[in-house]
């Protein structure tokens, strides 16, 4: 195992009705911000428990945060919150909203261009100041309300965008605030949160035996759980263990002092940004074909999770490994998640927009060892076609 820094600061308030205790969290003279999306937090009664949570702050409230973060948009919450000198940022919503104001947070105080922080990818921003920021998580899928990234939106690209000053102070889970959710929604979710684990997971061993156990035993939760909770959608028990699994899946524990391949997740951002593909299903689209193309840079790993996630014992390595991509593709698919690029509408010769945009992006040498080039990404994206 690597040597590794391991920090993570959010305080997690988890369970039913709680969102009370916002009122001892929130500093008391803040003058607070509230970030959402669409109207599902006021169609449900999540934001005025939040705004009842909150007392008497000042509070100015922000909506209309897309699924799929705009810097536009993001600007227009920047320059409220310069305006009205905001000092605290509260996001109610899913991902999108937290990422969202991850952003707000690190451009509000900033000197440069806003643009400029775009640009540094995995690496942390160049900022010394953050606006302070909380989350009330409303779908479990992301883990954005326990770690430092977002992604954010910008001309028809996915920017990543990461600072250890952007962790949330505190997140409150309450999983009855994610039963109202649409299956789609939950099944995404289960998808997002398994392939965040994937790819810390799945590239060579580094004798790292605490992570890879806690990866086998969050991806077994979810495989059990992951039906239950879209059959039974108020399920409390099976709700809160998605939502805890979804967390624990990109909080950077199991990440730490291991290799980590996020290139499922780039390609799969350009089929998002292109095609309008929900991000949990691009990435259903493409982990598996990935795998197929890869399975010989991976084969250590990939042996390990067909024995200790799948049960797979029997027959040789090829085929413990051809068994373990198909329970993985079956998995994806028994929630509802299509994981062939032509179910989607997208066409054949369409697969070389998605080889240009990863060039236009920067994504030519991705992979846990740099080597996965765009001639292998439009094989992954053939693969995934058919």
């Amino acid at each position: 195992m690597q040597s590794f820094d391991y920090f993570n600061p959010t305080h997690i308030v988890f369970g039913q009705d709680r969102l009370a205790e916002l009122d001892k969290l929130v500093p008391q003279n803040a003058k607070v911000l509230v970030l959402y999306g669409g109207g599902s937090v006021k169609k449900f009664g999540t934001l005025d428990k939040v705004l009842n949570g909150l007392g008497q702050r000042e509070v100015i409230e922000f909506g209309g945060i897309e699924p799929n973060p705009q810097f536009d948009t993001l600007m227009r919450a920047v320059e409220l919150v310069r305006k009205e000198n905001i000092d605290f940022l509260l996001a109610v919503g899913g991902g999108s909203v937290m990422d969202g104001t991850k952003f707000v947070s690190a451009a509000a105080p900033y000197e440069g261009s806003e643009e400029s922080l775009l640009q540094h990818g995995f690496s942390p921003l160049p900022i010394e100041k953050a606006v302070p920021l909380a989350t009330v998580a409303t779908l479990p899928a992301t883990g954005s309300e326990m770690n430092m990234g977002a992604v954010i939106s910008y001309q028809g690209g996915k920017f990543p965008v990461m600072s250890p000053m952007l962790f949330p102070k505190f997140s409150f889970l309450d999983p009855t605030l994610t039963f109202s959710l649409p299956k789609v929604q939950v099944a995404n979710g289960v998808v997002d949160a398994f392939v965040h684990i994937l790819e810390q997971y799945v590239t060579f061993p580094v004798n790292a035996s605490v992570q890879d156990r806690t990866a086998e035993g969050l991806l077994k939760t979810l495989i059990e759980t992951g039906p239950v909770t879209l059959a039974e959608p108020e399920n409390y028990d099976a709700r809160a263990t998605l939502v805890w699994s979804a967390t624990w899946a990109l909080n950077g524990f199991i990440g730490a002092g291991v290799p980590q391949d996020w290139s499922t997740h780039m390609i799969g951002h350009e089929l998002t940004a292109l095609f309008g593909i929900d991000h949990a299903q691009s990435l259903a689209i493409i982990q598996p074909s990935l795998w197929a193309l890869r399975k010989d840079k991976k084969r250590a790993k990939l042996l390990q999770y067909a024995e200790r996630v799948w049960d797979i014992t029997e027959g040789d390595e090829e085929e413990r490994i051809e068994r373990a991509i198909s329970k993985t593709r079956a998995f994806f698919e028994s929630l509802g998640v299509k994981t062939r690029l032509s179910e989607y509408g997208v066409k054949r010769e369409q697969v070389s927009d998605v080889i240009n945009a990863l060039e236009a992006h920067g994504m030519v040498a991705m992979s846990e060892t740099g080597d996965l080039t765009l001639e292998t990404s439009r094989q992954i994206l053939e693969h995934s076609y058919a």
